[in-house]
């Protein structure tokens, strides 16, 4: 009867180790996520403000802001330069299109020229 005890604590002991082998394991894949996680998302979103879709997208919505100022009244037109230019802070500005371009820098320089 003894040693019936000792072999089944045997087997609940293996199987404990069994167990938290399996939870370190699991633990490092989890450590080793945290740690590339963030620079695959990094690499994934440099990749894609790369692509010619998500350039053209970011022009052409600036372009209809741009559209939406000249037809807008003055009142109208202050929250637009400041959502135009929210917009535009996160685009390069050497991928715009002249005219676009000319017109964003005119709104930064009506805005450095108006006193808060």
């Amino acid at each position: 009867m003894k040693t019936f005890g000792i072999i089944v604590l045997c087997v609940l002991a293996f199987v404990a180790v069994v167990f938290g082998l399996g939870f370190l394991a699991q633990g490092q894949d989890f450590v080793l996520y945290k740690f590339f996680a963030p620079r695959y998302e990094g690499v994934r979103r440099q990749a894609f403000e790369q692509t010619k879709s998500y350039n053209q997208g970011y022009i052409q919505e600036l372009q209809n802001m741009q559209f939406e100022y000249v037809k807008a009244d003055k009142e109208h037109q202050q929250a637009l330069a400041d959502i135009i230019l929210h917009r535009a802070a996160d685009f390069p500005a050497e991928k715009l299109p002249p005219d676009l371009a000319a017109f964003i820098a005119k709104l930064r320089n009506d805005r450095i020229g108006t006193s808060y």
